[in-house]
């Protein structure tokens, strides 16, 4: 009724002098800002991905357990060193540390092929962090601020292979009232998001200052904040999965190493590790930030 009366009937209904002042303040606001280059990236990123855009998910799902299955062989080809290890200096006793061992082995085959071939991927993922909680302990590493980050980010890759689970589930079943899964998978969605950053506080953290590793830094430090609220959250996590590439190809190149060198298997742990959560964010790349996030929240209002 108010746009029937004029212009005078005390101002209602006459145009509003500072609309186009507002209008220009949200266009220009930084936010719409970045939203529109990183969109105009995403579009680019889409054209040049499609190819593989349907393998993303079984490359990711390869990519979070190939640290498993390194571990694996790994114990398999340093059986000897390994009981001596466990034996000698953590004092367990011999048939717990061949038990120990045998279980975690056991564990990491069976569990990985079942989250490659997407088959109870909860038992998978509830069996893998299972193997990265027991190996904290006995390892003795439960203590160790870099190791403990970085299984965090690992444990931030599998929620996400939970997550994709539930998605796939979703879709098969459209239609159906699924809302209790929906919830799941949104605060899974979440959690992983969260987790999955913290290999850059450790990265952070750790090692010699130089230029390029403060200017890494702090690009990688807000590409994080990005993926956890959810901003562009395609974009920042292939921004993550480029920086994390090449700093592992450039530091952690083990292949570089002779048999004997003293951090050859340090840098095969470290490069197997970051391929995992390389592959957990290309599942974040595939599904998207999830409900609780800046992007779902902006499609929304």
């Amino acid at each position: 009724m108010a746009q029937m009366r004029g212009p005078g009937s005390y101002g209602i209904g006459a145009p509003n002098m500072f609309a186009a002042t507002n209008d220009d303040t949200a266009e220009s606001s930084p936010l719409d800002a970045i939203r529109k280059q990183t969109s105009k990236i995403e579009d680019v990123l889409d054209t040049f991905s499609e190819p593989i855009k349907p393998y993303l998910p079984a490359i990711g799902r390869f990519l979070i357990v190939v640290t498993f299955i390194e571990d694996a062989l790994r114990i398999i080809t340093q059986w000897n060193d390994q009981l001596l290890y466990l034996h000698d200096y953590r004092h367990i006793p011999y048939g717990i540390t061949h038990l120990f061992l045998i279980v975690n082995v056991i564990a990491m085959v069976s569990c990985s092929t079942l989250v490659i071939i997407r088959k109870y991927s909860e038992y998978a993922v509830g069996g893998l962090i299972g193997v990265v909680v027991t190996q904290a302990l006995g390892y003795g590493l439960i203590f160790d601020l870099n190791f403990f980050l970085r299984n965090l980010s690992v444990m931030g890759g599998l929620l996400m292979v939970l997550s994709d689970s539930w998605v796939r589930k979703t879709k098969a079943f459209a239609g159906l009232p699924q809302l209790e899964e929906k919830d799941r998978k949104m605060y899974f969605q979440l959690a992983g998001r969260v987790l999955l950053i913290f290999l850059f506080i450790g990265f952070v953290f750790s090692g010699q200052w130089s230029v390029w590793r403060i200017a890494t830094s702090l690009i990688g430090l807000v590409a994080c904040v990005m993926v956890v609220v959810g901003f562009k959250a395609k974009f920042s996590a292939t921004l993550l999965v480029v920086i994390l590439s090449i700093f592992n190809i450039l530091v952690n190149n083990f292949w570089t190493l002779h048999d004997h060198h003293p951090h050859k298997d340090f840098a095969k742990y470290d490069f197997f590790q970051i391929l995992s959560i390389v592959g957990g964010l290309l599942l974040l790349v595939n599904s998207g930030p999830g409900q609780f996030s800046i992007d779902e929240k902006k499609k929304v209002y």
